[in-house]
């Protein structure tokens, strides 16, 4: 599904370069559930804005689905992105001035589905999420898990074969983040890969390989009995949930 080799990504700062991810190599298989960690600054965010096709990278190879992913123009990355990829992020990035609905169907309208359509689509995916009675309330009415609940249905409705979520529980109380993550767990059984960023251990501890950056380079990646001892480690906050 994802392979990349070699990934080196600087940003300019003033007259000298900022060095991020220092040749990252890393595959993800179709259907698997990622969490990224690292510390402020070990290249997590940049990794994943690369990974979604919102920012290039310098030096190395990266292919999506068979595609080898280089060079794109705004417009070529932003159709991709709308048939591949779903985005969730911690500030759930839902439009003010918009309701529950319509903000679940915009991905809809870029596709040019007509408004009927798209509008039904979305009532039927706020309705998967529990949300149907809130389809025409705005965003400035709603819960932090509503509205991260309906950030999630925005992301499904075009059917993506990835979903990218960005601290998606960041924002939460304890609670209503593991009710995200079994939302996300949900999403990855029917076959969605999902690759989310993440500080929080607990809630790496609930995906199914966990890759640690240091310093822009993967570090190490926790998977199989690792990742048991992992889960073990961080059960009691797990269990108080």
């Amino acid at each position: 599904m994802i392979t990349l080799n070699n990934i080196h990504k600087s940003y300019e700062m003033g007259s000298s370069k900022l060095h991020v991810l220092k040749g990252i190599d890393l595959t993800i298989d179709k259907g698997e559930f990622v969490s990224i960690m690292g510390s402020s600054g070990s290249g997590k965010s940049t990794l994943l804005n690369i990974l979604g096709m919102l920012d290039n990278y310098d030096q190395g190879t990266y292919h999506l689905n068979g595609m080898h992913i280089v060079d794109m123009s705004e417009k070529k990355a932003a159709k991709l992105r709308n048939e591949l990829v779903g985005f969730v992020f911690q500030s759930f990035n839902l439009i003010s001035f918009k309701n529950a609905m319509e903000n679940v169907a915009l991905p809809l309208y870029y596709k040019g589905v007509k408004r009927r359509k798209r509008n039904m689509l979305a009532m039927e995916y706020l309705d998967k999420l529990g949300l149907k009675e809130w389809a025409h309330h705005m965003p400035n009415e709603l819960s932090g898990g509503q509205k991260q609940r309906i950030a999630i249905a925005r992301a499904l409705i075009s059917k993506p074969q990835v979903i990218f979520a960005d601290e998606p529980t960041g924002a939460l109380d304890t609670s209503t983040s593991y009710e995200v993550m079994e939302i996300m767990k949900e999403i990855n059984n029917e076959g969605i890969t999902v690759i989310l960023v993440t500080h929080e251990h607990d809630i790496a501890a609930m995906t199914q390989k966990i890759i640690r950056l240091k310093d822009g380079q993967i570090d190490q990646i926790i998977r199989n009995g690792d990742l048991s001892e992992f889960r073990y480690k961080y059960s009691k906050e797990l269990q108080t949930a």
